[in-house]
């Protein structure tokens, strides 16, 4: 799924988590954390490249096959990134060393767990990496199909969040 979906979903999920904890944690870095795999997979080369672009060394952004401009490293982040297992290993360091969950970072869990089912091919996740490289092959989020079908809920599930939160407040309003 793209990135700005990914925050959205993750916001999202977060509110009404965030309303019925006692310790709420930020929506900001939960959705930072929603698009954490991806960012940690492709802001170095995304840079690089358009460093490159700035300089001259290349005349597009665009990667090119027959360059010896390559980030093969890339994957490995990827994998690692969309891992569960390296998902739930950081997610216990950091409970472990607080001493309570931080749990903004389920974001990252739940961007991996969309990502199963939206990600094909070359980006197919290897979501129990580095155990095995079983990969689901899902649908393409970048359809146009998929994009609309996925805004158009994002779309929804926020009006549905803007209604219920004023008739809270008109609740409120009226009790005082």
């Amino acid at each position: 799924m793209d990135i700005l979906a990914h925050a959205l979903w993750t916001t999202a999920a977060a509110v009404p988590i965030r309303k019925r904890l006692r310790h709420p944690f930020s929506l900001p870095w939960a959705a930072f954390w929603g698009v954490f795999p991806d960012l940690f997979s492709f802001a170095i080369p995304a840079i690089v490249r358009i460093w490159w672009y700035a300089t001259g060394v290349t005349s597009s952004l665009r990667p090119d096959p027959k360059s010896g401009q390559h980030f093969q490293f890339v994957w490995q982040l990827y994998y690692c990134s969309h891992s569960l297992l390296v998902f739930a290993a950081v997610f216990g360091i950091v409970w472990a060393l607080a001493g309570r969950p931080f749990l903004a970072m389920l974001g990252w869990l739940l961007h991996i767990l969309i990502d199963i089912s939206t990600h094909q091919g070359i980006f197919a996740l290897h979501f129990l990496w580095p155990l095995t490289p079983i990969a689901i092959s899902g649908i393409r989020w970048e359809t146009p199909r998929f994009l609309a079908v996925n805004y158009g809920m994002l779309l929804l599930v926020y009006s549905w969040m803007w209604i219920n939160k004023r008739k809270v407040h008109g609740k409120q309003a009226a009790i005082q």
